[in-house]
């Protein structure tokens, strides 16, 4: 295990109608105007918006709003944000919604507290400071709840990065599973597919005697392969919602990542398809786990063969361990497809003629040295590969 430092201050209002203490909260960490932040009809239609609103004048808080927050969340909203808030003087961020409320919600936060482009916090700047945020879950997926992370769509050129910074961080988060009830079972089974990447690309690692994290994550991808097919089958399980809920936070907050190296490089392979065909991320990701796992296999074939046995119930064969860790890879494939997710390019909406441009803006775009690296480094080749894997 390496040596790592852990701060993770957020905390956490779970259950039901817990939206209703939101005021509380706000003010509890020193709001006084809120910038409320959130994306499209879905908060207005459900009266959550509303319940807000109240839950704010019940505490005497002043507030300003701004809509439209899309996914795969967009600069210029960003830039936007930052100039409402610096002119309405704003000192709180409140995002009600996913994780692409929330990064925005992250992005707008850093940008008012620096002098130069927020951009920058996306191109390799430490977030140092931020306004305090909050926020109120509405999809148990990118984990944004918890995390010091945030990723956001460059609009000039499309391609998407992330930044990160203990500054981003909630300062409270409301978490009622309650509120997903009513999401499309593809949005649910996009959100299971994200909790799930969230872990893998935290057990892929290089480091050595790591069992505690590794038996932590195993136990969270166990509970993903059982809720995330109840929760399928009858949306209104409140019971299986609040473990994908809990879930989905434990995996983003990196309690389950502390003292390991971890991977990311299906995360930023598939940030360019959702930058380039606007497809939602855990899409994405369905399709891109399984041949980054099958082209990087034998990097560490055993870790592989561990993850297979250890969820999946695969059978070790000692003598031929890939044979067990292509059979885990196969059942996480299966998995995805079960509950509704794409499986290659074509059912994804991407075009195997786009590769080139794809591993061009992968590996070139925004100063990059030409490949990305994390479990195993990989360059335009190996890119290339890779996309191919996944258009077949």
């Amino acid at each position: 295990m390496e040596n790592f430092t852990f701060y993770s201050p957020t905390y956490f209002a779970f259950g039901k109608n817990m939206e209703s203490e939101a005021g509380k909260l706000a003010k509890r960490f020193g709001a006084t105007k809120i910038l409320i932040h959130y994306g499209g009809g879905s908060v207005v239609r459900s009266g959550l918006l509303d319940r807000v609103k109240k839950a704010l004048d019940s505490e005497g808080l002043d507030y300003v709003e701004l809509g439209g927050v899309q996914p795969n969340p967009r600069s210029g909203l960003v830039y936007q944000g930052i100039d409402l808030c610096k002119k309405e003087k704003v000192d709180f961020v409140l995002a009600v919604g996913g994780g692409s409320v929330i990064d925005s919600s992250k992005a707008i936060a850093a940008g008012v507290c620096y002098d130069g482009d927020f951009w920058d916090f996306y191109s390799g700047k430490y977030i140092e400071q931020a306004l305090p945020i909050g926020t109120i879950l509405t999809i148990s997926a990118a984990g944004s709840e918890g995390s010091p992370d945030s990723v956001i769509t460059n609009e000039d050129g499309m391609y998407k990065r992330g930044a990160t910074g203990d500054a981003i961080r909630p300062k409270f988060s409301i978490l009622n599973p309650e509120l997903t009830q009513t999401l499309p079972a593809y949005q649910t089974a996009c959100g299971i597919t994200d909790i799930m990447a969230h872990l893998y690309e935290r057990y892929l690692t290089n480091s050595k005697e790591v069992e505690v994290t590794d038996r932590l994550i195993e136990a969270l991808l166990l509970t993903m392969v059982h809720e995330g097919p109840r929760v399928i089958e009858d949306p209104n399980n409140y019971e299986a919602r609040a473990n994908i809920m809990w879930a989905g936070m434990m995996a983003h907050n990196n309690a389950v990542g502390v003292g390991r190296s971890q991977d990311w490089n299906s995360h930023n392979i598939e940030h360019e398809l959702s930058a380039k065909y606007d497809c939602a991320h855990g899409a994405g990701l369905a399709v891109t786990l399984p041949a980054v796992f099958t082209y990087v296999m034998n990097h560490d074939v055993m870790r592989f063969a561990k993850v297979a046995t250890r969820v999946w119930g695969c059978q070790m064969d000692f003598d031929h361990p890939e044979v067990t860790a292509k059979a885990g890879i196969e059942a996480l494939r299966n998995f995805f497809i079960s509950i509704g997710m794409p499986k290659n390019f074509e059912e994804l909406g991407a075009k195997k003629e786009d590769i080139p441009e794809l591993v061009s803006v992968l590996c070139d775009g925004d100063g990059r040295p030409g490949y990305i690296e994390g479990f195993v480094k990989l360059d335009k080749t190996d890119c290339t590969k890779i996309y191919e894997l996944m258009a077949n």
